[in-house]
């Protein structure tokens, strides 16, 4: 996969790779109940971004992606994109969802992205060992007895993890909202080896 600068970026050199070492947060020791006693998470990340807001300076930056591209991928707490990828702040546009399927919501989010602030690769990025795999669509079933209500929403669970993949990319290439559709890439992080494997959109 290459990423390239647009002329008026700032200065980078082109990343190429097929394999890819994500770093996960089990590698970070977690919180202990002692650093939280005092208040509720939240109240914990709040005292974190009053001390970065003390020494934050403006970075002047533009809101349009260095890299012009937008990684789509699961919300699943053990991938750290930015480290794993080799980005830095303002490089691309982040989409995370449960399962970083390519939903109706993730096709708005990228259509604003290219028609507005010029990104034009798409990255999708799945996992092993994914929370919609052990789950089914029953599960809209199970919630309107709970609730009352049947969400509108698809579950979006899947049992074969490379041919979601397949199916977000399609979904991509062919959304008419989409103005770059040629430069389309899937992969699957897996959680034990820490290597993003490319998936075969045949």
């Amino acid at each position: 996969m290459a990423f390239f600068v647009p002329s008026h970026s700032r200065t980078r050199t082109p990343v190429t790779s097929t394999f890819m070492i994500m770093t996960t947060s089990a590698s970070v020791p977690a919180a202990s109940e002692a650093a939280i006693a005092g208040g509720t998470v939240t109240d914990r990340l709040v005292e974190a971004n009053q001390r970065y807001a003390a020494d934050f300076t403006d970075p002047g930056m533009d809101a349009r992606p260095v890299l012009r591209v937008a990684v789509v991928a699961c919300m699943d707490a053990r991938l750290d994109l930015h480290a794993a990828l080799g980005l830095q702040l303002g490089d691309c546009h982040t989409i995370r969802n449960a399962g970083g399927v390519v939903t109706d919501d993730v096709i708005r989010s990228l259509t604003i992205s290219q028609r507005k602030l010029g990104t034009r690769s798409v990255v999708l990025i799945h996992h092993t060992g994914c929370g919609l795999e052990a789950i089914t669509e029953d599960f809209r079933t199970e919630l309107e007895e709970e609730v009352g209500q049947r969400p509108v929403w698809a579950v979006e669970a899947f049992r074969d993890v490379d041919q979601d993949v397949r199916q977000s990319m399609q979904r991509v290439r062919t959304s008419p909202f989409l103005l770059h559709t040629d430069d389309v890439r899937g992969f699957v992080f897996d959680v034990k080896t820490g290597l993003l494997r490319e998936v075969d959109p045949a």
